[in-house]
């Protein structure tokens, strides 16, 4: 990873990033337990949502054929605890920022990496999830909780906040490469 790539990073919005190497990155079951439960209401209607991304060893094997991990957030502020209208607006743009960050990877280092989101793909109305293939499967970005990987652990490894004080928001976003 090079300044020049940090940099563009900040000038797109992330607010705190880290590097781990995916031997650090906590996988835990926990995680995939919580994903079948369903609170989202995503488990079973997406690609990018399990059981469409993959087993949770699929899934982990894919994060560990790359040696790095690029962990980042984005931090939002709220008008209070209660604000979901802001939640889902913060949301929003920080796939945007993710979308952006990956686009600016892929153009300085090339398309040997996985990326991976928050709260599943946003990229059609509706997913073609299970009766055809992924319409975008390149521009596809699984959530990072639906690879397992328990996220304020991953955050506390990078040294960045997992909570960002009263009335904010935050949400992470991983980048898997070599």
């Amino acid at each position: 990873m090079n300044q020049e790539f940090i940099d563009k990073c900040k000038e797109i919005g992330i607010h705190e990033y880290g590097i781990l190497t995916t031997d650090q990155v906590p996988f835990e079951h926990e995680v995939r337990e919580m994903c079948a439960a369903n609170r989202c209401g995503l488990y079973g209607r997406k690609w990018c949502c399990p059981p469409g991304c993959g087993t949770e060893e699929e899934c982990k094997e894919k994060c560990m054929k790359y040696k790095n991990v690029f962990v980042f957030s984005t931090k939002y502020d709220l008008e209070d605890s209660f604000d979901f209208e802001g939640m889902t607006d913060a949301m929003v743009r920080h796939r945007d920022i993710s979308k952006k960050v990956r686009n600016l990877f892929k153009e300085m280092f090339g398309n040997d990496f996985l990326a991976l989101s928050s709260e599943g793909c946003d990229n059609c109305t509706e997913c073609t999830y299970p009766d055809a293939p992924c319409r975008f499967p390149d521009d596809m970005m699984p959530s990072v909780e639906s690879h397992g990987i328990m996220v304020f652990k991953e955050a506390a490894a990078c040294g960045i906040h997992y909570i960002n004080g009263a009335n904010t928001v935050t949400y992470f976003s991983n980048i898997f490469y070599n």
